[in-house]
């Protein structure tokens, strides 16, 4: 366990010196700064020849903030998805891990600890980013969303998914090659949770079923919704509900959040798929 300390350590000190993370924390900044400035526009939206009343302003504000956080999700899945693919192979490309190896540090303490490292980076990164926007929206229009610590806690856990997935192709491909996959399964993820909303909608069991698999063999999508659903005000939850198509064409509504079961599933898949990312590594040839 103290190996794979030590290894976590030194892979946040590494990580904290690429200009990657600086370039990134400076595009974050300005992202926070200009969605900021436009949630403050939103007091001056005028509803006919008055301006909108305070409740339609903050459901604007909801419906607004949910596209926000989006745009931070697909931002979180690459950052999570391109740091990580190189961990492991990237530096048997480079050489630097036969020198890493005949150390008595164990693969097995290398790879928990590159994955312990990455892990509290990319966290960090969606709790703060988060937060962050959170409290520029409330600083603006006063608005924050009904429960703001699950809707974090439900991106860092994709992020948290995504990162291991990446991590266990970087045992056996290239990083491109590693990165890209990744990328893919993650939108194929997205599509089929869409899909399944539809399915539901219209009572369809084959898009459904579609959804129900790609969920359970990537909890991704479903980890977004839980964080759609923790972000919905109860004006939200009854506009949705009262139609079926408008709900069913819109991927930022959710009707109901993962159930207990599916979040502790999402939890043993990563513990399972970091046991695979282990065992690849283990067994490959350097």
């Amino acid at each position: 366990m103290s190996g794979a300390l030590t290894i976590a350590r030194y892979t946040l000190i590494e990580a904290s010196r690429r200009r990657l993370l600086i370039t990134v924390a400076i595009l974050t900044v300005v992202m926070a700064v200009f969605t900021t400035w436009g949630f403050s526009r939103l007091n001056t939206l005028q509803c006919g020849q008055q301006p909108c009343a305070p409740t339609e302003i903050r459901l604007a504000t909801a419906f607004l903030l949910i596209v926000v956080a989006y745009m931070y999700n697909v931002v979180l899945a690459m950052g999570s998805v391109f740091v990580t693919a190189p961990a492991i192979a990237g530096e048997l490309e480079s050489g630097l891990a036969l020198a890493i190896l005949p150390r008595p540090i164990g693969r097995g303490a290398i790879l928990l600890g590159k994955w312990l490292g990455l892990g509290v980076l990319v966290v960090f990164y969606a709790v703060a980013t988060g937060a962050i926007e959170f409290l520029g929206v409330k600083l603006v229009v006063d608005y924050l969303p009904p429960h703001p610590i699950q809707a974090l806690l439900y991106l860092a856990g994709e992020s948290l998914i995504l990162l291991t997935l990446a991590l266990l192709l970087s045992t056996r491909l290239s990083p491109m090659t590693g990165g890209v996959i990744a990328v893919v399964v993650f939108g194929m993820a997205w599509l089929a949770g869409f899909a399944e909303q539809i399915g539901l909608a219209f009572d369809n069991l084959t898009l459904i079923n579609v959804g129900v698999v790609m969920s359970m063999l990537l909890p991704t999508d479903g980890l977004w919704r839980g964080a759609v659903y923790s972000m919905e005000p109860v004006a939200v939850l009854a506009l949705g509900s009262s139609s079926r198509a408008a709900s069913a064409g819109s991927p930022f509504f959710v009707q109901a959040p993962p159930t207990t079961p599916y979040v502790l599933w999402a939890a043993i898949w990563v513990v399972v798929i970091l046991g695979l990312a282990v065992f690849s590594f283990q067994r490959r040839d350097v």
